[in-house]
């Protein structure tokens, strides 16, 4: 049985991204989709002092006339590394999640896409998730599909017997739509592990970055695997 995810890209996002990612075969990164402004591509919230605080990252070109996959970073990252390390500095595992965070950030091609992708990569590897990433936009797929049958449609062509996707999906997906075309459709439920962030008060979901900080590859992969498939 081969299982897969699609989701749009995102910025070291929160760590029910990663997560879903753990538990499938195949991840499609939905990058041929209209980006959406003020959404969470560019930017997450960090800890910065005791709160969960948004860092943005700017884009180049940014519209929603455009598809992801069509516009540019434009930041140099110079101000994001800053804020990163006036955060976390004093985080246990800052030395080796700030070496990945460099690494991210020096990717040559800025291409929105292609470069989350990239980071997506690498925070994979850190965790020893060894999950395929596609770029939807390497598909040959049918553009005037939309929903639901897009979604379908990337299942097929993948073979893929099972898609699962966030909780948040349970009103726009139809179980026994997607049963009769072939696919067992499953929303994943995430269980949020309270960890210590210094001595403050448990901050929940920021980015995965502040996840790494504070927790060994071991102790996050152990977060990643307490979910409930419904």
């Amino acid at each position: 049985m081969k299982t897969i995810a699609i989701m749009q890209p995102y910025l070291f996002p929160y760590i029910g991204y990663f997560q879903l990612l753990k538990q499938v075969d195949e991840f499609i990164v939905y990058d041929d989709v209209q980006h959406i402004k003020r959404g969470w591509i560019n930017r997450n919230n960090y800890l910065i002092n005791g709160e969960g605080r948004l860092i943005t990252i700017s884009l180049f070109g940014a519209s929603t006339t455009k598809l992801i996959n069509e516009i540019d970073i434009q930041d140099d990252f110079r101000s994001y590394k800053k804020s990163i390390k006036e955060a976390y500095a004093k985080a246990p595992y800052f030395k080796e999640v700030y070496a990945l965070i460099e690494d991210v950030c020096s990717f040559e091609d800025r291409n929105l896409a292609r470069f989350i992708t990239n980071s997506i990569e690498a925070v994979a590897r850190y965790l020893s998730i060894d999950t395929q990433l596609v770029l939807s936009s390497s598909l040959i797929n049918d553009k005037k599909l939309k929903g639901q049958d897009k979604i379908l449609s990337i299942c097929k062509m993948r073979n893929a017997d099972r898609y699962i996707n966030p909780i948040g999906g349970l009103e726009l997906y139809d179980r026994a739509y997607f049963g009769a075309n072939g696919v067992d459709l499953y929303f994943i439920k995430s269980e949020i592990t309270p960890y210590v962030q210094y001595k403050n008060e448990f901050v929940p979901s920021l980015s995965i970055v502040d996840v790494l900080m504070f927790n060994s590859p071991k102790k996050v992969n152990e977060m990643l695997d307490r979910y409930e498939l419904v």
